[in-house]
């Protein structure tokens, strides 16, 4: 009713409640390519499906590491997420110099959910166009923080954002409590096989549209020593696209076996 009057800034309410250029906003993070994000007890992974506008172009890029301990994947306006890759670099920079130390997952998320919120607040201002997976790790652990346009963070064990992400979703969903106890190979594999999920029939993953992003404790070192956030693209994960391609093979099969074990 009346969209049109409600829909000119970010500052006006509709008469149910709405603000449409938020709405609209978190449209524009469901036309970008589906990134997923799962945390473990020791590590955190973001899994990235990279698109390319067109043959002649490269990929975009979808994982940017923000600091050693910290990295983020990105859905949506490319141009919006360099702008806060940008000013989370900036913070987590200031942090070392005042502090000497990283700066806290925590304060780094809501500094970046407080200036998204701003620009829902002020005239001729508007909402960022791109929702972003936050990974990194703390003395408490590896987190995964998911942020929206809206300017709502929130913590979780497993998420995914993006163009058809539903289906991404539901195979955290149907797995997520295995993801608790996985290692650092086994988390990218539930990864890759989520993002898998949510492909049309006609792609495939390889190592030119995947990119990921792993973050954690270091094995086999002491107490408090850090795996630093480190970006994986090209063949580098050559390695990991085949193992879970195996792996999938396998649960297809064994699959099929029970099914017909049931029918006989």
């Amino acid at each position: 009713m009346f969209r049109n009057n409600y829909d000119n800034d970010s500052v006006t309410f509709s008469p149910q409640g709405r603000i449409f250029q938020v709405e609209y906003a978190q449209e524009a993070v469901k036309q970008g390519s589906v990134v997923v994000g799962i945390v473990s007890k020791t590590h955190a992974v973001l899994v990235a499906l990279k698109r390319n506008a067109e043959e002649l172009s490269s990929y975009q890029k979808k994982v940017i590491p923000i600091d050693q301990h910290l990295g983020i994947a990105i859905a949506g306006l490319a141009s919006d997420a360099r702008v806060l890759s940008n000013f989370m670099k900036q913070q987590s920079l200031a942090s070392k110099m005042t502090y000497g130390r990283p700066i806290p997952l925590e304060r780094i998320v809501s500094q970046v959910g407080d200036r998204a919120q701003s620009n829902t607040q002020l005239y001729g201002k508007r909402p960022y166009g791109v929702g972003l997976l936050v990974a990194g790790i703390d003395d408490a652990g590896p987190h995964l923080y998911e942020f929206q346009p809206s300017g709502m963070t929130q913590e979780m064990a497993a998420c995914a954002i993006g163009a058809r992400s539903q289906m991404a979703r539901t195979y955290l969903e149907r797995h997520l409590e295995k993801f608790e106890d996985c290692g650092r190979e086994e988390l990218i594999q539930h990864g890759l096989r989520a993002l898998k999920e949510s492909l049309s029939q006609d792609k495939e993953l390889t190592v030119d549209n995947t990119s990921i992003g792993v973050v954690g404790v270091a094995s086999g070192a002491g107490k408090g020593k850090v795996e630093a956030f480190r970006l994986y693209e090209g063949l580098d994960i050559s390695g990991f696209l085949e193992s879970a391609s195996s792996d999938g093979q396998q649960t297809e099969g064994e699959a099929e076996g029970q099914s017909m074990e049931v029918d006989s």
